[in-house]
């Protein structure tokens, strides 16, 4: 542990409207713990929020933060939580505030989904990076200039993104073990009932066998394949004879393990990585659909409908009309 450093370390949490909760608390409960490990105050914490006075997580719980989008100590660490409808939270004095802040050279990070605004932001630009998977369709479609990977969390020099969740820990738990070394992080952890410490090297997602529930070699790198080639779908013939099976080899593969097609277990991929655009992304209906392999926006309309019951410009709402 690096006992030279007598001043505590300062983490200052901007909480954006509708901020997750579990990431917030993984990324600070390691901090208090720290504290409490070393006997010593080696960490300390404040709490902002635009307005400066409360905001609400994702649950709809109500917090009180300790004051407004004020400048920041140049060796202080800001970290931003965000949660769900991030678009809809990141406004024009967040963005503003971030930029300014950038510029000062103050070290930013994003819990979760707020690796969004650090994009819109442009603080992101040719920087490793990492979001939530469940927001990473859309992010790639609108910053093709960050490079995104699909990490708990990254470090690209000033610049920390964490997927959220239980990752929060994960990276905070690294910055423990930089600063103060690896014992303390492990004693932390311990604390935390966390029995592996992940690295920025793990992936978030479950493995295919683990998420579909089934351990079948050859279906688990079917269906890899089809969530890599989603904008150009890949023929089940093709898919097929890349595994050594033939199409009806496959197609009873599909209907024993996934009781569908591999044509319709694709076909859902698809409709679902377009939901995520339309309600996430500003793109255009038709934009969604060549992004999803349509080539007929009257072809997607129609799948669309048949599986979600609804249309994608009623999907998207009032910006259906200008799609």
């Amino acid at each position: 542990m690096d006992r030279g450093q007598d001043k505590p370390q300062e983490f200052v949490f901007l909480l954006m409207n509708n901020y997750s909760l579990l990431s917030f608390a993984c990324a600070i409960e390691p901090l208090r713990l720290a504290n409490w490990a070393a006997g010593q105050e080696l960490y300390s914490w404040s709490l902002i929020a635009e307005g400066g006075e409360t905001v609400h997580c994702s649950n709809g719980q109500e917090t009180l933060v300790n004051g407004g989008l004020d400048e920041v100590g140049r060796d202080q660490t800001l970290l931003v939580c965000a949660g769900t409808d991030v678009k809809g939270a990141t406004t024009k004095g967040i963005l503003q505030y971030l930029r300014r802040e950038a510029r000062r050279g103050v070290v930013i990070g994003g819990l979760c989904t707020a690796t969004w605004p650090m994009a819109k932001a442009g603080l992101l630009d040719g920087k490793r990076c990492t979001i939530h998977w469940d927001n990473r369709d859309s992010f790639v479609e609108e910053f093709p200039e960050a490079d995104l990977s699909q990490a708990l969390y990254t470090m690209d020099g000033n610049r920390l993104s964490c997927a959220g969740g239980s990752a929060s820990a994960d990276l905070m738990l690294r910055l423990i073990s930089d600063r103060h070394g690896q014992e303390l992080a492990n004693r932390v952890a311990d604390q935390m009932i966390y029995t592996t410490i992940r690295n920025d090297r793990e992936e978030q997602r479950l493995s295919v066998p683990t998420r579909i529930g089934v351990r079948h070699p050859k279906l688990a790198s079917v269906i890899h394949a089809m969530e890599e080639n989603i904008e150009e779908p890949v023929s089940p013939a093709r898919l097929a004879e890349d595994v050594g099976m033939s199409t009806r080899q496959l197609e009873r593969l599909f209907r024993r393990y996934l009781n569908r097609s591999p044509k319709r277990y694709y076909m859902e991929l698809r409709l679902q990585k377009a939901k995520n655009l339309l309600m996430q992304t500003d793109m255009t209906v038709i934009n969604v659909a060549l992004a999803c392999g349509f080539t007929s926006p009257s072809h997607f309309s129609k799948c669309y409908r048949a599986h979600f019951s609804t249309t994608p410009y009623r999907e998207r709402g009032t910006q259906g009309a200008t799609g």
